[in-house]
């Protein structure tokens, strides 16, 4: 297991911008593709968006399409999930996850989780 930190959540108005990070102060994220997911009340996990080892290839869950840029920085160990326009239907705890391979997609597809982080999105 890989202990996982998300961080940046928060309260946002409609149409506003936020930035999550996500790092581990135990273990080095370059050898892991990695992947943001969330979760609304009540549903399981969504899978937003993922970002291979280096960086390279990226790819996203169709409803962010156009929205979300998940990217890495691997000299300080942070993946970040870059949220743009915002609406109301992206409230969610969005948690970061350690794959278990390239283009993971599925909850399965991804072993070590971070604790979640609240995203809301109200006027």
């Amino acid at each position: 297991q890989v202990p996982l930190v998300e961080s940046g959540g928060g309260l946002v108005q409609p149409g506003a911008s936020l930035r999550l990070s996500c790092t581990s102060s135990q273990r080095p994220l370059n050898v892991f593709d990695m992947g943001w997911f969330r979760q609304f009340p009540g549903k399981e996990r969504e899978f937003v968006g993922g970002i291979s080892r280096s960086g390279g290839t990226t790819y996203y869950g169709d409803s962010v399409k156009g929205r979300f840029i998940v990217s890495r920085d691997n000299s300080k160990n942070i993946i970040y999930l870059w949220m743009s326009n915002l609406n109301p239907e992206d409230t969610a705890v969005y948690y970061c996850a350690t794959g278990l391979g390239p283009m993971g997609t599925r909850v399965g597809d991804f072993s070590s989780w971070g604790q979640g982080t609240q995203v809301t999105v109200s006027s």
